[in-house]
Parts: structure tokens; sequence; C-alpha cells
């Protein structure tokens, strides 16, 4: 394990800018807290390495966890970078907003002028939409379909009005085909590819060493990359995983940073910034919840490229990003000149993160808490109104009763999960076993028919449709597992 303090640059490269500050500790914490909660919590949670980086007064305390890869005896240091799955979105939106800054992009102005190939859709969408999951689509198409595309003809092929859940500017679904096409739009804009746009614009200016994991290929490996890891805690069982995700899905989803590197990117936010590359009108911007943006039990808003935190009136920014594997999140005070960052190389890193954030409250690190009301009981309105089929992109949820009358979830044939009622339309996806709630969620009536006409659930759509559905179904209680 390592600790070590930073007040400028990047742990990975050769800082180009200098961050601002006193080289004060961050208030009521320190390093060997800092480290022994981090470890304390990696062992409960069967994580084999994980980094925790915290910066507040001009300096960043970080600490280190365990092994790159279960079983290798290789540690985990300050410099290593994790897959840090969908916080790549924040470095593409972040990307996309200086090219708004230097003129070459209007965030509100629609596409149709950039990208002539979504014909007349171009005329609705604008990166707003996009970078604010407001455009509509649906999640990602099916793996199979997208292992050979590049990226110009993911956006032709999968970029569709066919491809909407929503007309765009209506509606909060959270969707990697957003992130795809502004990959694209910054490559017709800069006329690099979305790799070496990242590098030199981004990353270099920022001292960050570009490092991506798409599938099984490491892009630019100047420095070790943690192994994602599944981890069953009943069992015991720890093993390590191959990244997954293709190509095309890159701007959504493959760079590879440290606790660190995740530092510097939210310093962005905190202060002036880095103005040379980002001036703060567009930096606040992007931390500015769009209206219509109900990411409904991820956050309390969505920003351009941000999600908001406002429980408590304190005012947190950031993302979480979960690959192959790996659990990485990043969070963020521009008030009060907090930034937090955690990566893990376990899918459990979750539960590490759920705990950790009560354990930094308790040192005085006011991050937001949001507090949901789980207790369930039964609904107001009748179950028999939700059962249905219902879908986004190509996944499919079966909406069914249990024998006992409560509400259960099918999708590819299994059944997954139960449904506790804690409001008329709200719920919480129950572990069967436990009876543990692991994520909110909601039913949405069409405001002009009053019919239940959508699901959300992490903070993506899924549209009913006019599918019968069988009115038996197995015992509640041989559901095998939640929805993830």
């Amino acid at each position: 394990m390592l600790e070590e303090f930073h007040s400028i640059g990047s742990g990975s490269g050769n800082g180009n800018i200098p961050l601002s500050g006193t080289g004060v500790t961050p208030a009521s914490l320190n390093t060997h807290w800092l480290a022994d909660t981090l470890a304390a919590l990696a062992n409960r949670h069967q994580v084999p390495g994980a980094q925790l980086a915290v910066h507040h007064g001009g300096a960043t305390i970080t600490a280190e966890f365990g092994e790159l890869e279960h079983g290798t005896e290789i540690p985990v240091a300050s410099t290593t970078a994790f897959p840090i799955g969908s916080i790549t979105k924040l470095a593409t939106a972040t990307l996309a907003m200086i090219l708004v800054a230097d003129g070459d992009l209007e965030l509100d102005a629609p596409l149709a002028e950039h990208l002539p190939e979504l014909d007349d859709l171009g005329e609705q969408l604008t990166l707003c939409h996009l970078l604010s999951h407001t455009s509509g689509f649906a999640e990602s198409p099916d793996p199979p379909k997208l292992s050979k595309l590049s990226l110009g003809r993911y956006v032709r092929e999968h970029c569709r009005w066919e491809d909407l859940l929503l007309p765009p500017g209506t509606g909060f679904s959270y969707s990697t085909r957003n992130y795809a096409l502004v990959g694209y739009l910054i490559e017709t804009i800069t006329g690099m590819s979305w790799p070496e746009a990242m590098e030199a614009i981004l990353l270099r200016p920022l001292g960050i060493d570009l490092t991506m994991v798409v599938g099984s290929m490491r892009t630019f490996p100047r420095r070790p990359v943690a192994t994602g890891h599944s981890v069953n805690p009943i069992l015991g069982r720890i093993r390590p995983v191959q990244q997954s995700l293709a190509a095309a899905e890159a701007p959504a989803g493959a760079l590879a940073m440290s606790a660190v590197d995740l530092v510097t990117l939210g310093l962005m936010h905190v202060g002036p910034g880095f103005p040379e590359l980002l001036p703060v009108s567009y930096a606040e911007c992007m931390r500015q919840a769009v209206p219509g943006a109900d990411p409904f039990g991820l956050a309390d808003g969505w920003g351009p490229g941000l999600a908001t935190f406002q429980e408590g009136g304190t005012g947190w920014v950031g993302h979480d990003g979960n690959a192959d594997g790996t659990s990485c999140y990043l969070r963020i005070q521009p008030a009060g000149g907090w930034v937090v960052a955690l990566t893990t190389n376990a899918n459990t890193g979750v539960l590490l993160w759920e705990e950790l954030q009560a354990e930094l409250r308790r040192a005085n690190v006011p991050l937001a808490a949001r507090q949901r009301d789980i207790s369930s009981r039964a609904p107001a309105i009748c179950p028999a109104e939700f059962v249905g089929s219902y879908s986004n992109g190509p996944a499919e949820y079966l909406v069914i009763a249990g024998d006992d009358g409560s509400l259960c979830i099918e999708a590819g044939g299994d059944l997954i999960a139960r449904l506790a009622f804690y409001d008329d339309l709200n719920f919480v996806i129950q572990d069967p076993a436990s009876g543990q709630g692991q994520h909110v969620g909601r039913f949405l009536r069409d405001p002009s028919t009053n019919q239940i006409e959508h699901f959300q659930i992490g903070g993506r759509l899924a549209s009913r449709r006019p599918v019968a559905v069988p009115d038996s179904r197995s015992p509640i209680e041989s559901l095998p597992g939640v929805l993830a």
C-alpha cells in the first residue's frame, strides 16, 4: 500500500497545468486513516485492488491497496490505471465542451450541419441532448452487431429515428449511443480520431497519459493497467475478467485512469479550473442540470456531462463508471473545493463505495447523501396496471405477477427480481434472498392517456410494448438474482 501527497500535476505523467492551492492537507483527514479505511473496506468486499484520492485546500491525499490482478502480488501504485468505464463519458463531454468554447460547435444548435448522415433527425438533435442523455436514444445495440463496426458506421446504422424511445428533449434515458455519437462528432470537427483528439486536446495538457482498454486490446499502455474481477461474495470466488467494450463505443467507456487522474479531471470544476483549456463559464454549464433530465435513482439531475447531487443543498456533481469487473467513482463539490475519486478492480467495488461515502461523511467530508425511503408497502393502485412487456433497444423485460400477488421482472426467460413498492409508482428492485433493496425505479404514465407507458431503472427507460403476458409464472421464491 502506498500513500502520497500530490500538489501539482497528475499521477501519470508530466503535468503541464499546476494545481493551484496551498498544499494544505484535506481537513479532518490523514493519510493513515485514509489508507486503513480503504484497506478495511476492500478486504470486507473482497476487492483485490483499489485507489482513493481526496482533494481539498489545494492538496490531494491518496491511498492505494492490493494488487493489479488477484494472486499476482503485483501492487497497485498511485500511477496504476483502472478501466473507468462510463467516467470516460465525462472526458468526452469535456472535450466536446472545449470545442464549444473554441467556437467549433454550439451546445444547443441542431447537428444537421455537422452530421448530414443523421438525415432529418439531425434537425432536432443537439449536442446538449446527447451530453445530458435527453436525446431519447435506447441503450446499446446487441454486442454481436458492434464487434466490427467503425464509429461512423455505428452512427449510420444505430443512431436513427427508429432507435429512439422518446422524441429528443422530452425525457431522460441513459444511453451509450449518445456518447458514441459525440465521439463521431468530435472526429468530424477535429479531423482526428477520437483517441487522437482526446490525447491532444484534453489529456496531454492535463498531464494524463492516454490509456485505453477496448476488448482484449490495450492502447498506448505506458503504465500498468489493473485487471477487472468478478467476485462472488457468497462462494468467496474471485476471478479475473477481460474487458468486452466494442471499439465503436470507446468514447463512452474505453479510458483507463488512476484516482489521481480523476482528481485532475475533477479539478476543472474547482475554483477557476484550467481556463486555458475550458473557460469557467463552460465548466459551469456542464454542472447545470438540464430541464427534463430526471435520472430517477441515479442522481438528482443531469447536466451536459455531469450528474448533479443536491441532497441537503450540498451541490456535488460527478459520474460513476462500471467496466467489466471494475467500479469507479468521481465526486466534485465546486463551492467547497472538494474532489473525491475511487477506483476498484472488482464488481463489488460498488459496495465498497457505498460504505466509503458514509465513512468519509463521518470524517467531515460533506459528500451528498441520497436519502431514499425504501420502506416497502403495498402499492396504492392495482399491480395489474404494471404487468406487461417493456423494451429498451435489444433489452426486453416482462413485468409479471407472482404467485403471492407481488410483481416480478423476467429477462431472457429468467425471473431475476421482485419489486417492492414504496410509493404509488416507485419501487425497489429487491434481492429475493435477503430482501435488501438494490436499485430504485419507477413506472411512468402517459400524461394524455394516464396509462402506464414506461418503467425506469438505473436511469434507463424501457417502453411498454403491446405484447400479451402469460398469467402464471414460477413462484417468487425461485428468483435467482437481482437486476444489475
